[in-house]
This record gives C-alpha cells, structure tokens and sequence, in this order.
C-alpha cells in the first residue's frame, strides 16, 4: 500500500479527518483538486462541538486569536454603522449563539445547568471563526503531523476491492487500504460508489455575498424577515444574504453577477441600495439529503459528501468535524489492528441519526423563513419562545449539539454525551490531556483497582489520577479519542469498577497478554 488511508478532499473535514488518522498512527494522502484556500464566502461562525473538538487537540489558542481579529472586522462595521461611535458588543461571542431562522438567540437567555449542555469549558466561548480559518488552522496542524496534502490533483476515479483501494488521479494511480470522501456535497466518491442518497428538492434560492455598496446604511444589521422574503446584513462590512421563497436557481452553477446581487438585495429589502464591487459571493439552496449508510465495503464518507442541506445556523461544518473526530480514531484503530472491523459499524450507527437531525433542523428553519401568512404566525410563535429562558435554552442546545447522545451501553447519565471539561485539582482540564488522540481513563477516586483494569491498555488508554473538586461525586470517567464518555462512575457507586472492563474491550478491543477463545 502507498497509503493506509486517502481522503478526498482537502476542506475542513477532509483535513480534520487526516489529522486524526496520523494521531493514530495512520499513514494519509489528501487529495484536493484546489491549490490553495477557497476564498468564497461560507460560514462565518462555528458552534459549540466543532470548538470543542478542536481544544480537544490544543488549537484553543489559535482558534482564540482568529475570533479577536474577528471581533475587530466587527466592531469596525459596527463603528462604520454609528458614525465613528462604539464597537459593538463583546464577550461571548457578539453577545449571541446563533439563530434560527435568522431569529437571533442571546446568549444571556441561556440556562447552561440545564441536563445536555455539560461543560464545553473555554469552548463555549469560541463564536466567531470563519470556515477558511478552521481550514487554514488544520491545513497548518496536518502540515505539522506529517500528513501528505496534494493540492492542484484530482480523484478521476477508484477501483475497490476486499483489500483495499486503487485510486485513479490527475497525477497518476495510488493504493490505499481505504478510501474517504470528504469532497463536499456534489461529491465524486460518493456517486462512483453508488452510495443511496435520498431526501428532499430545493425549494429557495440563497446568495451569500461580501460586497461593496452605498446606501447601505438603510439596511438593518442583523437577520430581517419582509413581505418578500429574508436578508443579513453583518456582522462584517460588507456582508449580506438574500432568501427568496420563489423557487431553486434555474441554472446553480451561473456565475453570481453584481446586477444580479443587487437586484435580489433591493427586492427583498426594499432599500435602494447600490453594490459596487462583488468581493466573493456564493449561491445556495435547501435541498437536503443524506446518504442511507456512511460505509459501503473500503468506501466511507464524511461531511457534505454524506449530507447536503442549507447553511443556516452554520451547522454543516460542525457537523462534518464531529463525523471526522468519530471516524478517525476508529479507523486508524482497524487499521493498525487494534480494533476488529465491526467498529467501523459504530460511525453509521452514532453519525447518521446526528446528521437526520440536523437536516430536519434546517427544513424548519425553512419553514419558518416563508413569506406566507401561515409561516409568517408561526415565526411570530418562535421569535416570542426565542425571548425566553427555556425557548432560548431549548434552541441553543439543538444549535450546539448539546442534546447529542451515543446508544452506548451503561446507564451513567455521562455516558454517550460529549464529556464534560472538568477543571481538575491541578489547575488543568479534561481538555488538556486529550491533545494526543488517545482515550482516557480520568481517575477522580485514587482507585488502583480501576487502573488495574486499564493496563493491558497502554498507548491505547491513557490513565490520569487527579482530583476535582467541582464534581465530588464522580469516581471516574472513560473518554474515548473523539471527546464522547464511554463509561463513567460515581463515588457512591458499589461497584465503582462495573462495566469498566466491558467498555474498554468494547471501544478498545482486548488487553495485551488476554487470551482469547479459539
């Protein structure tokens, strides 16, 4: 093999997924047909879970760094908006965690003791950060793990058989053990390998764009809803986006003309603004779909290759990291034997229920957008809920992924949630001892019969005994590589060990010098 694994597609997912594979162990080729960053304007902020992912592997500060620069393109645009007066508001975020529907949720409104928002620790305070810093940031961090990222070349084509993969390029042939394709919702990988991708047709029409333009100052900062439909303008200058409710664009690939922007933005604004210059500018849709099973034989999928539906809410790049952080670690596992194949059954089984759900997110979000008088009430019911404690908690936690649970077996209201960042008694957290990608058994209770169970594990588990004093009745807590709790115990449990040794040949396969029948 010339590669254990090649990942098709040098976006965020694509180069999330390799840095994963090569903390495992994984040797990886990125195939992407662009030379460098796409400067199309996509998302523009990240929630929660794709924040986490990244503190989970020491980018806090970077990702730190890029949302102060973009606070400061904000309180510029907010400046610009008051004449030369203030900048705009500060803390978490722009003072908000996203929106539905363009329905802005503050980030006061939110009761975060409520059971699924755990503890995403400096996480949750990480908004504001662009697509294409995320992909700068991993494009710099799989540089740095040794992965190999061939920009400027193509997948053309592949041949998959019981032992791995022959991939056909615009450079020549390579053989692989696996193929991933995270080459985006139009996807070669997943139309070659006939992957089942069901759902429903584009009703709208959308154009995200960054632009020059006068008369702007009419515009309402923020997300408007009107008689003909829905526009942003912010939070950096020059942004805007039109939602229009008269159907898909004939022709999706046309290029997106400065005559055109402007008229759509007049139409839905009503304010007779004049655009300029088009910096960068994107058209999109709401057809949202999602392939029947992520793995077919040495083929997987992940992120938009896997499931397409509108921007809104800016969930599609967190939710392709979170595929990403799910698949690495057990695929990297299969691959150098530490795992049987069967694990790859658990990605399907964890990632696809995820995915459904967000794709029935932004269909509502759709829903609630239209111009009709019937949408129209029902936005009205939403925005009064959005004013509230419990609407704006419900809300934020479906945004964030914090009502997401793995079936996994034991009954630890821990277990299966994206582990908590515990402050330990040292002064560091949970976070801090997840940089290398490996799993770990955090030993709250100094109890040597639990790392007992965990030492046929080594460079598979790590283990840590500390102290927490914010959280005295937990005994222990088994993190798997992708920040998910496997298993966890109280103090006051009987049997503070039971079910551990099932958790870590469930995840982890069998202890060294265990015996195993046959």
């Amino acid at each position: 093999m010339d590669y254990d694994v090649v990942v098709a597609g040098g976006g965020p997912v694509g180069l999330m997924l390799a840095c994963e594979l090569r903390l495992g162990g994984a040797r990886v080729a990125v195939l992407e047909r662009l030379t460098e960053v796409n400067p199309t304007i996509k998302g523009g902020a990240i929630t929660t879970p794709s924040a986490e992912a990244l503190y989970r592997r020491g980018m806090l500060p970077a990702l730190a760094e890029a949302q102060r620069q973009a606070m400061n393109r904000f309180q510029a645009f907010m400046r610009e908006r008051n004449g030369g007066e203030g900048g705009g508001a500060a803390g978490q975020g722009l003072g908000f965690v996203g929106h539905f529907a363009g329905i802005m949720l503050r980030a006061d409104l939110v009761d975060r003791t409520e059971p699924g928002f755990g503890d995403a620790g400096p996480a949750a305070e990480i908004v504001l950060v662009t697509q294409q810093e995320i992909e700068r940031l991993l494009g710099e961090r799989a540089d740095e793990l040794g992965v190999d990222v061939r920009r400027g070349v193509e997948l053309t084509g592949f041949d998959a058989d019981d032992e791995g993969v022959t991939v056909r390029t615009s450079g020549g042939a390579i053989r692989a053990g696996w193929l991933v394709g995270c080459d985006g919702g139009r996807s070669t990988v997943r139309k070659l390998a006939g992957f089942a991708f069901p759902g429903t047709d584009p009703e709208i029409t959308c154009h995200q764009a960054v632009v020059e333009m006068t008369g702007a100052e009419d515009l309402t900062v923020g997300w408007t809803a009107t008689d003909t439909g829905v526009y942003a303008h912010g939070p950096m200058p020059g942004r805007i986006v039109t939602v229009e409710f008269d159907g898909p664009p004939a022709d999706r690939d046309a290029p997106v003309t400065t005559e055109d922007l402007q008229e759509r933005l007049r139409r839905v604004s009503g304010v007779d603004v004049t655009i300029t210059e088009v910096r960068t500018a994107t058209r999109f849709t709401d057809h949202a779909r999602q392939v029947t099973e992520y793995r077919k034989g040495r083929v997987l999928l992940a992120g938009d290759a896997a499931h397409v539906h509108s921007a809104f809410g800016s969930q599609g790049l967190s939710l392709g990291i979170g595929d990403a952080m799910n698949l690495g670690w057990k695929l990297a596992a299969v691959i150098a034997g530490r795992a049987p194949q069967r694990l790859l059954d658990t990605y399907t089984a964890e990632r696809h229920l995820v995915g459904a759900g967000i794709l029935d997110w932004t269909r509502s979000q759709v829903a609630a957008m239209r111009p009709d008088p019937q949408s129209r009430a029902l936005r009205k019911i939403v925005s009064d809920l959005a004013g509230t404690v419990t609407g704006t908690t419900y809300l934020t936690a479906r945004l964030n992924g914090a009502g997401v649970r793995y079936e996994l077996p034991g009954e630890h209201p821990l277990t299966g949630r994206s582990a908590p960042d515990l402050e330990l008694a040292d002064g560091s957290r949970l976070a801090d001892h997840l940089h290398a990608g490996r799993a770990l058994l955090l030993d709250l209770a100094d109890a040597p019969e639990l790392r007992a169970l965990a030492a046929g594990y080594a460079g598979r588990v790590d283990t840590l005994t500390a102290g927490c004093p914010s959280r005295p009745e937990l005994a222990a807590v088994l993190v798997r590589p992708d920040g998910f709790t496997a298993w966890a115990a109280d103090a006051q449990a009987p049997m503070p060990t039971a079910g551990l040794a099932d958790a870590l040949e469930e995840w982890f396969g069998v202890p060294e010098g265990a015996v195993t029948p046959g």
